[in-house]
């Protein structure tokens, strides 16, 4: 039986792909920074583990306790809303720390057991907003964007080895905890010289008319990802995800 290992799993996409490979028989490592175990049904292919991606002994515990593993889903990360001029840059660092050097640490972590057991797979959940820029979103853009570098150079390196690596793209959602985690690193909103961009900018992201992005979206793509030897490299998870992919192809 398989094992996966997947960080970010206490609410959201991260608990949503958890479930699923749950429920299709895998053994699942569900990693957060507070876990708790409520939030699955009973299951005995299922361990619930502490993992703060940002701390080096963390992930070694985590990793260790992991034991040997067939698949790796980077997903914990969170954004930020500000204008360029005005973010400050202990967020800027904050940003780039969980979602860029994080995601870079737990896979480096990962990759020694991959490599020598020749094969294995790596799974980085960024973001549709990499397709196209946007605004307020620039340093949560760039971090993302600096993940999906890193991961395409990384699976030319990995191939010898027969180990895969894929970018899950999920579009906008409203089934995440995104913007209440977004919430406490928002600055410069209430700036007199970016109100017109705040207000349309926000009017685009509550329609909720547009197509948008669900959990099961990215569980499904993570999972095309993770058992299909075929997937491509990027896979759009969500009807505006593929759009905006579809847009840029």
């Amino acid at each position: 039986m398989k094992t996966i290992l997947i960080t970010g799993c206490s609410s959201g996409f991260g608990l949503e792909i958890a479930r699923y490979f749950l429920a299709r028989d895998w053994n699942v490592v569900a990693t957060m920074r507070t876990p708790r175990e409520d939030l699955f049904a009973p299951s005995e292919r299922l361990r619930v583990l502490p993992l703060d991606v940002t701390d080096p002994e963390s992930i070694r515990q985590a990793v260790e306790e992991a034991g040997p593993l067939d698949a790796l889903v980077n997903n914990a990360g969170f954004g930020a809303a500000s204008p360029a001029e005005l973010i400050p840059m202990s967020t800027v660092r904050d940003i780039f720390e969980t979602n860029t050097f994080g995601t870079i640490a737990v896979t480096q972590a990962v990759l020694p057991q991959f490599r020598e057991g020749k094969a294995g797979v790596v799974v980085n959940v960024t973001s549709s907003v990499t397709y196209k820029p946007l605004p307020l979103i620039s340093v949560y853009r760039a971090a993302k964007s600096a993940v999906n570098a890193f991961t395409e150079s990384m699976a030319q390196e990995l191939a010898p080895f027969g180990v895969r690596a894929h970018l899950v793209l999920p579009g906008r959602s409203t089934e995440t905890a995104f913007r209440d985690n977004a919430g406490a690193f928002m600055h410069g909103l209430d700036h007199e010289a970016y109100e017109a961009v705040v207000k349309e900018t926000f009017a685009r992201v509550q329609d909720t008319s547009s197509p948008l992005t669900y959990s099961k979206d990215v569980a499904e793509a993570v999972w095309q990802a993770v058992t299909d030897p075929s997937a491509p490299m990027r896979i759009p998870a969500g009807a505006d995800a593929k759009d905006w992919a579809a847009e840029n192809a």
